[in-house]
């Protein structure tokens, strides 16, 4: 009898392959770049195996655009670079977006600014949460802090890319990409969320021709600007339905860790530590940093929290949250950049103010 339940030892860049490949997607195009080339690698021998197409492309311009393509035929595709890579691809993704295309990328973030380092980084938050390219669009930004998510958030993000008809982006940072830990599934999972595309360009023998376009000449109350509107409503749906984050501990909390990737894993460990010394310690981690969870945070700011927010960059997020908070003084920063691991003894400093 066929095992159901699969337990491996992955790498976070080869659980998320994984997690692609259980959802359907069925076209990849990629460009080589550390630390993310375990994924592209991945998905260079999985794609043939599962009868799915596999791209490497000559740059990441050409990649994000031959997504394009395939999604607008109706597959399932992604993409996936790190930081400079996926600078690359902002053209792209604003077009995916502005002609309502689902499409999957992932950024297994590095150091920078420019070429910078290969060590795990968060300083990509700004261009994934605020758009990234140009024009009013937003992606959905998932944020795995796991091997386990690596695969369950790629998983999940088809659904939500189709459902929705919007890029997803999968935020992870280096080290995450590079850590191995056990990965659990279903071996007999099947893709969700599978829905009817009308919309797709597959011919149009019987029925009148399509087109899928961010192109909408026009003036005044034109064809773009009820264009616009129509997306800022779907964002707005999306603010109201799609929020996901991690309370640990927080209901008796005082002061609270606010973090996301592999800061919230070693904040959760912090707040371990600092409740067997009989602090009142919480951690919120973001599952979802785009739609971001301001009422959720706000809630226990109004409850008399104060936070400390834990990034590997010089301070992004940190931003959302003071937005929540509407209060500086209840809101302080701990930050690494250039590969920098926030360190736990540093952060139980600064938490009793000490640091």
């Amino acid at each position: 009898m066929r095992r159901s339940k699969i337990k491996y030892l992955s790498t976070g860049n080869e659980a998320c392959g994984e997690g692609a490949l259980r959802a359907g997607c069925r076209f990849y195009a990629g460009y080589p770049i550390t630390p993310q080339n375990e994924l592209t690698a991945y998905m260079s021998r999985r794609m043939e195996e599962e009868n799915g197409t596999f791209i490497q492309a000559e740059s990441e311009l050409a990649a994000i655009n031959m997504v394009f393509g395939a999604s607008v035929a109706g597959a399932r595709a992604m993409t996936s670079s790190s930081s400079p890579g996926i600078s690359l691809k902002q053209e792209g993704i604003s077009y995916i977006a502005g002609a309502e295309l689902p499409a999957v990328i992932v950024n297994i973030m590095r150091g920078g600014p420019g070429l910078g380092n290969i060590a795990a980084s968060q300083s990509d938050y700004f261009q994934a949460t605020k758009g990234g390219g140009h024009g009013d669009y937003r992606s959905i930004v998932l944020a795995p802090a796991t091997v386990q998510e690596m695969f369950d958030f790629t998983y999940d993000a088809f659904s939500l890319a189709d459902k929705y008809r919007n890029p997803v982006m999968i935020l992870a940072d280096g080290m995450l990409g590079q850590m191995m830990e056990p990965l659990a599934f279903d071996d007999n999972i099947k893709p969700s969320g599978i829905i009817p595309k009308p919309w797709a360009l597959t011919g149009a023998e019987g029925r009148k021709p399509l087109s899928a376009k961010s192109l909408r000449l026009g003036s005044g109350k034109n064809s773009l600007e009820r264009h616009n509107e129509r997306l800022q409503e779907k964002y707005k749906n999306i603010e109201r339905s799609e929020i996901k984050t991690e309370l640990y501990k927080t209901d008796d909390a005082a002061k609270i860790i606010v973090a996301y990737g592999s800061p919230g894993r070693i904040g959760r460990s912090c707040v371990d530590t600092m409740r067997d010394d009989g602090d009142a310690i919480g951690l919120v981690r973001l599952k979802t940093l785009w739609p971001f969870p301001y009422a959720e945070i706000r809630k226990l700011a109004e409850r008399g929290c104060e936070f400390l927010v834990v990034e590997m960059s010089a301070g992004q997020m940190v931003e959302d949250v003071r937005l929540a908070v509407q209060d500086d003084n209840k809101v302080s920063f701990y930050g690494r950049m250039g590969g920098g691991i926030p360190e736990e003894e540093v952060i139980i400093k600064k938490l009793k103010n000490r640091g």
